[in-house]
């Protein structure tokens, strides 16, 4: 669960909303799922805007601090763990074109499809080199009949033969073409669905695929959440299109000092570095590395030439243990983020 999430648009909500709209940006601005007992929770809180509860809330999370599981479960709420297939981020503010969003149903169909259409291009090939063969048989076979028979008859039939196999084999070709260009948009539709749309960086799907498929030989490994301090004001001062350059511009840094890493955009604002072959301490460095180049740069409004000022990231970087989930690495790498964020931001914590 993320531990730091501007919490402004629960407090400075319009009067006229309804409860339930107000109950779901609480849940919304809180990363809570709309579980039943997340909902309990917000509704107690949303309900009475005049209870100690609500005041207890109004506290916790000023100046932007999210609401922590010890936080909820202190006040009487509880938190509900979900999945890993279901940890799910949103832009603050700003429209999240994370792809991640496609059905996994339909991830699976595709794959499915690819593995059927290897297969028809393997037995179509297949076929059109027998019947090559064939047809080279066959030619051979009807001069050697037309010379020793002199039968024009067997001839004229053997070359009807010979041409009806060239035509199939003209078709089976055509077939063969037709079926490697479908492969290859499968292939580039697999892509498709492990990249994110806006800032073009792999998603949390390719993350997770990466992950699991790691060569725990290859060395130590560790895991880097990293976050845009104060992403918010940014959308809310100059727009969800000003905020979603500064989020392309963030990513291709961060692909630019992380290099070979991968570094994916996992949700919202944050991205995730999956780091292999060096220490701890030499990914902290990295990462931190990737924070002064960010803070280094002056982001500009390109309609209005108005200056964004300073743009600051924080990071939690951890170790991966030795088959470990990856939920596990998450939530400590996130709650090391939290810390980076309680500590003032713009910092990097390694633990």
């Amino acid at each position: 669960m993320r531990d730091v999430r501007v919490a402004g648009s629960i407090r400075g909500a319009r009067p006229d909303t309804t409860l339930f709209e107000r109950i779901g940006a609480f849940l919304d601005e809180q990363k809570l799922s709309p579980d039943p007992a997340h909902y309990a929770f917000a509704y107690a809180v949303m309900s009475a805007p005049g209870s100690d509860l609500a005041a207890q809330v109004a506290a916790l999370t000023q100046d932007g601090v999210r609401l922590t599981r010890s936080d909820i479960e202190r006040l009487g709420g509880t938190v509900v763990d979900e999945p890993p297939s279901g940890r799910s981020r949103r832009t603050n503010g700003a429209a999240d074109t994370n792809p991640d969003q496609t059905p996994d149903t339909a991830i699976a169909l595709v794959i499915e499809t690819q593995q059927q259409v290897d297969g028809f291009v393997q037995i179509v090939r297949t076929m059109q080199a027998e019947t090559h063969g064939f047809g080279r048989e066959l030619a051979r076979s009807a001069a050697s009949i037309t010379q020793l028979a002199e039968i024009d008859e067997i001839a004229e039939i053997t070359s009807a033969m010979i041409a009806r196999i060239h035509d199939s084999e003209v078709r089976l070709a055509a077939a063969t073409a037709e079926t490697d260009s479908l492969r290859s948009k499968l292939i580039e539709a697999r892509d498709t669905a492990r990249r994110d749309v806006l800032t073009g960086l792999p998603n949390r799907r390719a993350f997770e695929e990466a992950f699991a498929t790691r060569d725990r030989n290859a060395g130590p490994y560790c895991l880097a959440l990293c976050d845009i301090d104060r992403f918010k004001r940014i959308n809310d001062l100059h727009g969800h299109g000003v905020g979603d350059r500064v989020l392309t511009a963030i990513g291709q840094a961060m692909t630019a000092e992380c290099a070979p890493h991968l570094v994916v955009r996992h949700g919202g604002e944050e991205f995730a570095v999956l780091i292999g072959g060096i220490a701890l301490a030499e990914a902290a460095d990295m990462l931190d590395a990737v924070r002064s180049t960010v803070a280094g740069k002056r982001f500009r409004n390109r309609e209005t030439d108005t200056a964004l000022g300073v743009i600051t990231v924080s990071a939690g970087v951890t170790a991966i243990h030795a088959d470990e989930a990856a939920e596990t690495a998450f939530q400590r790498a996130d709650q090391l983020l939290y810390t980076a964020k309680k500590d003032g931001r713009d910092r990097v914590c390694a633990g």
